[in-house]
């Protein structure tokens, strides 16, 4: 049986970071005395305000930055043990990739960081691409992707070396509400399958939807902390999900609330509640998806690589693994959208540069047609003769 102690997988006690002048002089007090430990298989969100401690937290997790006091273990051992580093992905907040390389050779430069070998970098490269939806794009260099696309490629190399522990720093930042969507989805596969996240983001509804626990930090401290589901109860209102109910109904329910301990009708709340965006949103793009709509940008991602779901070998875990997400991704219901008529295509047009490039001068073009045939052979013996005037002048020339 695994002890509390040894399922630790971040310990923090009397935590505290202070930055100095060149003088030695304290100048800024960034992390002060916090606690707080970190489980396997938790999903813990890191928040707070811009210049609160977060990153100067995560610098210090990943051994980038020393404390000045206080004791800080990662996997029960110091931040900065090397060889405990390759149990770790890492994707910071701003997405740092050599913009000449392609996306298949940016993944096999990080797999190579961590030893991997030709063959299972290259297997695991692919996965990874088809997971976040760029596998079209694998032979196209990182610098020409968008924002978000360099985030899809940020997330897949923080999870290359099919880490114990994933620290993402704003992971949604510039991803469409589909990418949010499978970047939480495969959150949740992680810690399902005992792997630890620690999660830094502003975007609370995010962090809303995948955490189990969060501190929140302001100025260096901790502020509030604990499980989010307890911390967000309101333990002095309840709520009451029921079909749609007509108005005599819902007025017998008010009237017999006030008889049983509600003191004014204004504390009775009764609405209909609405859809998540967030679902409505996928709806309508797994509808389009579903009638086969072309789109030049990132793609819906594909099935989770089989290490990242169940390690090299392990078949049975693998199915429940793959069962877990396909649960999490299991669309609802929707309306189906109206088509609209497909707009008519405009007409080719000629491009004239073109002609200028041969040394001539621009040719005239009529704005209106001829009006009758007489008109149009007319203007056709004039194009010819004019034609063969310049054909014959440029002769000339040479």
């Amino acid at each position: 049986m695994v002890s509390a102690i040894d399922n630790i997988v971040v310990e923090a006690v009397g935590l505290t970071k202070i930055f100095k002048d060149f003088w030695g002089r304290p100048k800024a007090r960034a992390v002060n005395n916090i606690d707080f430990n970190i489980r396997q298989g938790q999903v813990f969100g890191l928040l707070g305000p811009n210049g609160s401690g977060k990153s100067t937290t995560v610098k210090m997790i990943l051994g980038l930055l020393y404390p000045n006091r206080g004791m800080l273990k990662v996997f029960g051992e110091e931040p900065r043990d090397v060889d405990m580093k390759s149990r770790i992905g890492y994707l910071p907040e701003e997405t740092y990739l050599y913009k000449y390389l392609t996306a298949m050779e940016t993944l096999d430069f990080f797999g190579a960081l961590f030893g991997l070998s030709a063959d299972k970098r290259r297997e695991r490269s692919m996965q990874l691409l088809d997971m976040v939806g760029l596998s079209h794009a694998v032979n196209r260099p990182v610098g020409e992707f968008s924002k978000g696309m360099a985030r899809r490629i940020g997330l897949a190399q923080a999870l290359i070396n099919d880490p114990d522990l994933v620290i993402l720093d704003e992971p949604t930042s510039g991803l469409d509400p589909i990418g949010c969507r499978e970047v939480k989805d495969v959150i949740r596969l992680l810690a399902s399958r005992g792997k630890t996240v620690i999660l830094s983001s502003h975007l609370l509804a995010d962090v809303q939807d995948v955490c189990d626990e969060v501190v929140i930090l302001y100025g260096g401290k901790i502020r509030a902390s604990g499980e989010l589901q307890e911390i967000l109860k309101e333990e002095d209102k309840t709520r009451i999900i029921a079909p749609r109910l007509n108005d005599s109904v819902v007025s017998e329910l008010k009237d017999w609330l006030l008889e049983h301990g509600v003191k004014t009708v204004e504390q009775v709340k009764v609405d209909h509640p609405n859809r998540d965006l967030e679902e409505f949103f996928l709806d309508v793009v797994r509808q389009a998806q579903a009638q086969s709509v072309d789109t030049a940008g990132a793609q819906s991602g594909g099935e989770v690589p089989a290490y990242l779901v169940a390690g090299e070998d392990g078949p049975a875990q693998a199915k429940r693994g793959k069962a877990v997400l396909d649960a999490l991704r299991r669309p609802e219901e929707v309306k189906p959208i109206q088509e609209e008529e497909p707009a008519a295509e405009p007409e080719a047009q000629v491009d004239l540069s073109k002609l200028e490039k041969l040394g001539a001068e621009p040719l005239k073009v009529e704005e209106e047609p001829a009006s009758s045939e007489e008109e149009a052979a007319d203007a056709a013996a004039k194009a010819r003769e004019e034609a063969n005037l310049r054909l014959s002048k440029l002769k000339g020339e040479d």
